[in-house]
């Protein structure tokens, strides 16, 4: 075996330790693990039936939500890794780690992993709650999966956004105050109501926002309404640009951490 294999052979294994860590840290704090399932369905229900008016859609509007809450799941719901990692920072877990030989990064890396996991499971949860409630996808399956490798390439982009932000951050008690900055990534989105139901500026910054590229996508992927077709392309651009810039400056920063 060459020796950049055994390095990454390495580094999988040390990520995959690092992996299993968290998931084991799921088995301790199963209340946190269901409330990260069960929030999303609340947030389904209440802006399908309480506040929901489907301004500007046309067609149902349960077609039109579903894959606009998919895609606002995976932008929220970051605090869970962002308060792991200033923990283990806070505590010194992270300085006992680097003085092992373990691969550089394997410990973001297994926290990544870990969170891509549970936001696997989160879809499944959702799309069936959405299910329940009508909606029905009719892109077919080529469709559906699409749909689910751009919400995880979302979710990926944004959670290495986190973990950089809870980098620079270093305390468990300035992580609510980062997480506030991903609310208007959140709600400025063509989530609940289409662009062309707002005022022209307004329009036009949810059109240029990610998330709303990866809905507007997921919906076209999923034949719902809101659909448009040419969105896959930026769906996929706007995470792998976001992943160039936060990814590599997350494993510096992690990596000058003891230095």
């Amino acid at each position: 075996m060459s020796i950049g294999a055994s390095t990454g052979a390495y580094a999988l294994t040390d990520s995959w330790t690092m992996t299993r860590r968290e998931l084991a840290r799921w088995a301790r704090q199963p209340a946190q693990v269901a409330v990260g399932l069960v929030f999303p369905v609340m947030l389904l229900l209440m802006f399908g039936y309480l506040v929901g008016g489907g301004r500007g859609v046309s067609g149902d509007y349960i077609d039109y939500l579903v894959p606009g809450m998919l895609a606002l799941t995976m932008a929220f719901g970051l605090e869970g890794t962002m308060l792991a990692v200033t923990r283990d920072l806070d505590k010194g877990v992270i300085d006992r780690f680097r003085s092992m030989p373990m691969a550089d990064g394997a410990v973001l890396v297994g926290r990544s992993a870990a969170d891509m996991l549970q936001s696997t499971l989160v879809l499944a949860v959702l799309a069936g709650a959405g299910y329940a409630l009508g909606w029905r996808a009719h892109g077919g399956p080529g469709g559906f999966l699409g749909a689910v490798g751009l919400l995880l390439l979302f979710r990926f982009a944004m959670l290495w956004i986190g973990i950089h932000l809870a980098l620079l951050a270093g305390r468990p008690e300035l992580i609510q105050a980062v997480q506030i900055l991903v609310w208007p990534v959140g709600f400025l989105s063509n989530a609940f109501a289409a662009p062309r139901s707002m005022p022209d500026w307004l329009g036009t910054a949810v059109e240029w926002n990610p998330m709303s590229q990866t809905a507007t996508a997921v919906r076209d992927l999923l034949g719902g309404p809101g659909g448009e077709s040419g969105h896959v392309g930026a769906a996929v651009l706007w995470p792998l640009v976001l992943l160039a810039v936060f990814l590599p400056s997350a494993l510096r920063r992690f990596a000058r951490l003891s230095r």
